[in-house]
């Protein structure tokens, strides 16, 4: 059995959770959200935890189970607390600012890049380098945090470009003149 698929998921108080037939309802202080399992797979709930089981013990069946045990434990987290990512811009003359929802970048192209974040996501501002992405579904979050990431990805020269917070970039010796 599935070593993550068989832990329980635990509910903290705020967080609702609904089991109606394969289909599993979330929701919290900071929204909600709902998934649809496979039907080899079933979710029951016991106080205030939930447990996902497999109807079988094929390879499917294996696989999936602890993939929709995280799925759901995700989405209790995205409900109560929510998820986020942080990226730094560095640069001379990056520049950025919000125009509403819209994220625009200076990134040293001959036009300003915009971002329109997709439904569900937040996005802010810390400082002059700092991009704050927010949101209940950690997919989104991190799929958006990767598109604004790929306008510029870092270089290993200057560093320059845009990079999460905390991430390593291993620096290359420029030319050297011998």
């Amino acid at each position: 059995m599935s070593r993550i698929g068989k832990a329980p998921i635990e509910i903290p108080e705020g967080v609702t959770v609904k089991v109606q037939g394969r289909t599993v309802a979330v929701s919290g202080k900071l929204g909600e959200a709902d998934l649809v399992l496979p039907s080899i797979l079933r979710a029951e709930q016991e106080g205030k935890t939930l447990r996902v089981t497999r109807q079988a013990e094929n390879k499917r069946a294996r696989s999936l189970h602890g993939l929709y045990a995280r799925l759901i434990s995700n989405m209790v987290t995205g409900v109560s607390r929510g998820f986020e990512k942080k990226l730094e811009v560095v640069g001379v003359g990056y520049r950025m600012e919000m125009d509403g929802r819209t994220l625009v970048l200076q990134l040293g192209f001959s036009h300003p890049v915009r971002y329109e974040p997709m439904e569900g996501i937040e996005i802010s501002l810390e400082g002059k380098s700092i991009i704050v992405i927010k949101g209940i579904d950690r997919q989104k979050v991190g799929e958006t945090a990767a598109r604004i990431r790929r306008y510029r990805p870092p270089e290993p020269y200057k560093g320059k470009g845009i990079r999460y917070v905390g991430e390593y970039i291993k620096r290359k010796a420029g030319k050297s003149i011998a």
